[in-house]
């Protein structure tokens, strides 16, 4: 399960009005950035592992429940399209990082950084909780837009 780590790949997760714009992002050099979407650029933090086990510590699922529920870490792209590729996050996250007080966000980091995706790349409790704030506030202005949230990555 070193998905999120081999050749140190950008995940891009930005927001976007449905999946077709958001694969659309693929045509855009540069990614979602350069296409001027709302964007939370961050290196190895990738959407299956590890965006599946930051919801079940937001949400009190299980990693196998949390990978499990519609859109979670789901290939938007066809793999002969990439990389990059656009996966999907789930509305449930989408939701508990929305609505997320700045406790929460700061109860959750500490578990989320103790998981091993995170701790191989090195990232410390107080990056994470910058790393939930910048997601949650993606979140909540996706929410307020009526959109979802996706990740770019390019591995």
């Amino acid at each position: 399960m070193d998905a999120g780590i081999v050749g140190m790949p950008l995940c891009d997760y930005f927001s976007a009005t449905d999946d077709q714009a958001a694969v659309a992002v693929l045509q855009t050099p540069g990614g979602p950035g350069q296409a001027e979407l709302d964007v939370v650029c961050l290196k190895n933090i990738d959407p299956v592992v590890a965006i599946a086990q930051l919801e079940a510590i937001m949400t009190g699922c299980s990693y196998e429940e949390a990978g499990e529920r519609p859109r979670s870490g789901q290939l938007l792209s066809g793999p002969e399209d990439g990389p990059p590729f656009v996966v999907s996050l789930t509305d449930t996250l989408i939701d508990a990082l929305a609505t997320a007080s700045p406790d929460d966000l700061v109860r959750s980091a500490e578990p989320w950084s103790m998981t091993d995706e995170l701790r191989q790349i090195g990232i410390r409790v107080e990056d994470t909780a910058d790393v939930l704030e910048a997601l949650a506030g993606l979140a909540q202005r996706a929410q307020a837009s009526d959109q979802r949230l996706y990740c770019w990555w390019a591995l």
